[in-house]
């Protein structure tokens, strides 16, 4: 399954509450269990300005379908071509 990451200009986002990244979240959980098993988020990382999200989905339109569905901005949508870490060295 391809692998996207999606940024997300979102002003003030390292300020969010625990609540409302709780609220985030569910949203977000909501619209994905309404889509299907097709399309599974990973992870998220929260910057000042911008959330970086991990999703598994089987192409561009999927993952965009489902920032319009959940109300999220999804400002870039890149494809993963290759997963580098430290043993990459090896």
């Amino acid at each position: 399954m391809p692998k996207y990451v999606i940024e997300r200009e979102i002003p003030g986002a390292g300020n969010l509450s625990a609540e409302q990244l709780k609220a985030i979240s569910q949203t977000s959980c909501g619209v994905l269990s309404s889509m299907g098993p097709q399309i599974q988020w990973v992870q998220s990382y929260v910057t000042d300005n911008k959330i970086y999200c991990i999703y598994n989905a089987p192409n561009e339109d999927m993952v965009r379908e489902h920032a319009a569905q959940g109300g999220f901005p999804a400002n870039s949508v890149s494809k993963v071509s290759t997963i580098i870490d430290p043993t990459t060295a090896e």
